[in-house]
């Protein structure tokens, strides 16, 4: 685990994302925040850029997460897990246009949670080393 990195927690459940946010705080990572929209997380993410973001793909408001994806990656690469309990295809396959490190299945067991989170963030941080 990659102690201190920043993390976006995009969740419309509000329940889920402070549980989510909690759990990853416990476990040395600083949540960044947890907007319940896709169009603030779109302002939070551009104005304080984080090391990983948490996405859920149902949102409130207009804009859902896979097209605050790619409002953000319009402007900046961030890595992305898709936080989802809607596996429809035609869903997945809009999801998958996007550049994103993997999806976690609703409801979140923590153990998925961690060990994605860790691998996502290790091999960001091998990306970033290797392109020095």
């Amino acid at each position: 685990m990659i102690k201190g990195k920043r993390i976006l927690i995009v969740e419309d459940e509000r329940v889920v994302a402070e549980a989510t946010s909690e759990f990853l705080s416990v476990l040395g990572y600083d949540v960044i925040g947890t907007p319940q929209e896709g169009e603030k997380a779109v302002d939070m993410a551009l104005q304080s850029p984080p090391d990983l973001i948490i996405m859920d793909i149902r949102l409130k408001g207009e804009t859902d997460g896979i097209e605050a994806v790619e409002k953000i990656h319009d402007v900046m690469y961030v890595p992305v897990v898709y936080l989802t309990a809607y596996s429809e295809p035609a869903t997945i396959e809009r999801a998958n246009r996007t550049r994103h490190s993997g999806f976690i299945k609703k409801p979140v067991m923590e153990e998925d949670l961690e060990i994605t989170v860790a691998a996502v963030l290790r091999k960001e941080e091998e990306r970033r080393q290797s392109s020095v």
